[in-house]
């Protein structure tokens, strides 16, 4: 088990109970998944790019990422149908709980001009999502070793109905909001 998931269940739980006055512990908010996604435009030309971000990918979430292909044609793009146009992994469970445990605590620090993650990225319905100019910031990826520098787009779904309840539940698995 997650150290994240341990806090989780015996200290996160009791406090969102009281601060938002559950009734039962299935309406606690919890992460249900954490989506990982590369867009790999110029992989449309020349499908070897993908190569480089389905391995550093795999090294950084632990699981081998699903290629995704484009679902219509897009003239002004020189797309077509069926090409190639990035990777992206879910995560549950687990792997989910470990991924956030590593990301808060080791990777999140080493972004450059670091103050923390703006709160207005909620979409509404308890999903946050944030964007990476790079992979370097991930201890897995050996930086001599990287042939190709990558953004990504990390969204957050959790159960909760609200973005009130989310913020509150990633600020107490240790996401590192910025003070306004």
């Amino acid at each position: 088990m997650s150290l994240m998931r341990d806090l989780y269940r015996e200290k996160i739980v009791p406090a969102l109970m009281k601060e938002f006055g559950y009734q039962n512990r299935m309406q606690v908010p919890r992460i249900k998944k954490v989506v990982i996604h590369v867009g790999a435009g110029e992989a449309s030309q020349d499908p070897k790019q993908i190569e480089p971000i389905v391995q550093d990918l795999s090294m950084i979430t632990g699981q081998r990422p699903v290629i995704t292909k484009a679902r219509k044609a897009i003239s002004n793009f020189r797309l077509r149908k069926g090409m190639t146009v990035g990777a992206r992994v879910t995560l549950r469970g687990e792997r989910a709980y470990h991924f956030l445990e590593r990301f808060f605590h080791f990777a999140a620090p080493q972004i450059r001009d670091f103050r923390g993650f703006s709160d207005n990225s909620f979409d509404g319905r308890g999903g946050y999502t944030l964007g990476l100019r790079e992979q370097l910031i991930f201890p897995e990826v050996e930086r001599d070793k990287v042939k190709k520098i990558f953004g990504m787009d990390i969204t957050i779904v959790t159960s909760a109905e609200r973005d009130d309840e989310a913020k509150e539940l990633l600020a107490n698995l240790g996401m590192p909001f910025r003070k306004e």
